[in-house]
């Protein structure tokens, strides 16, 4: 089975660029749309971008875009996402998601995801 883990996370000063890890153990990535997640405190889960299996599409919030990457390596079974121009309200666990689905279009519902990594949390302060 499929198996997420996140790092790269941190504390970080308004304006500051970050990029995220997500190490996947098990089937090769390239089979699997992929998608970050986050999550501050008191809110509900949103989504921030996703990437269908062998890059066919991506996709990201409309708040995020601009501001955002999302990115895989197959190789090293990787997916990535860089925070770049970073402000307060980008504090949250961020999460890295998958399901074993081929996609002409992802969508940022976390309900179509059934792979979840523990998450690694991002703090923007002065």
């Amino acid at each position: 089975q499929l198996q997420l883990v996140e790092s790269g996370g941190g504390l970080v000063q308004p304006g500051g660029s970050l990029r995220l890890s997500c190490a996947a153990s098990g089937p090769p990535l390239e089979y699997y749309t992929i998608a970050w997640f986050r999550q501050a405190p008191g809110k509900e889960r949103e989504g921030v971008s996703c990437q269908s299996a062998r890059d066919t599409s991506t996709n990201y919030a409309d708040s995020l875009k601009g501001r955002f990457t999302i990115s895989r390596d197959n190789a090293r079974n990787t997916v990535y996402l860089t925070l770049n121009s970073l402000i307060l309200e980008d504090t949250a666990v961020y999460y890295c998601s998958a399901v074993r689905l081929h996609v002409h279009r992802c969508e940022l519902r976390a309900t179509e995801y059934d792979f979840w990594g523990q998450g690694t949390q991002v703090t923007v302060s002065s």
